[in-house]
């Protein structure tokens, strides 16, 4: 199945780099470079139209996290939304990352998003209750 998603703008159009991808690759628009330890809001050069009843979540780059430490935030993109595509990224390396214009930044995947109802009321037991972190075990 698939979904037509309108691209504004001058950047590369995101694609998906094999048949099985479940996120198109997002490339920069400009150069940038990330301090160790720092975080910076990378331009793509696009503006995207994500459908209503749908959600675009900018998820890292697996290669980029494994060999450099470099992993997104911030990555909701509401169907409301229409200025440029910029991905928080964050340099979790011990130095400087450089990144240039077409460099493959992050993926984006478009997903249904169910909105809830929110109402006050008592919450149905369970087994887990309130237990949190670690508490189902390593």
């Amino acid at each position: 199945m698939s979904l037509d998603i309108r691209v504004e703008g001058g950047g590369a159009l995101p694609e998906y780099a094999s048949d099985g991808a479940a996120g198109a690759d997002l490339r920069a628009s400009e150069a940038v470079t990330i301090p160790a330890g720092g975080r910076a809001a990378v331009p793509t050069g696009i503006a995207v139209e994500i459908p209503p009843g749908h959600v675009g979540l900018v998820w890292p780059r697996s290669g980029l996290a494994v060999r450099n430490g470099i992993d997104t935030l911030a990555g909701v993109i509401d169907s409301d939304y229409r200025g440029e595509v910029r991905v928080v990224l964050v340099n979790h390396g011990a130095e400087g990352f450089a990144i240039a214009p077409g460099d493959r930044i992050a993926q984006l995947l478009v997903q249904p998003a169910l909105r809830a109802r929110f109402t006050r009321g008592e919450l149905a037991a369970t087994a887990r209750a309130a237990g949190g972190f670690g508490s189902t075990g390593r």
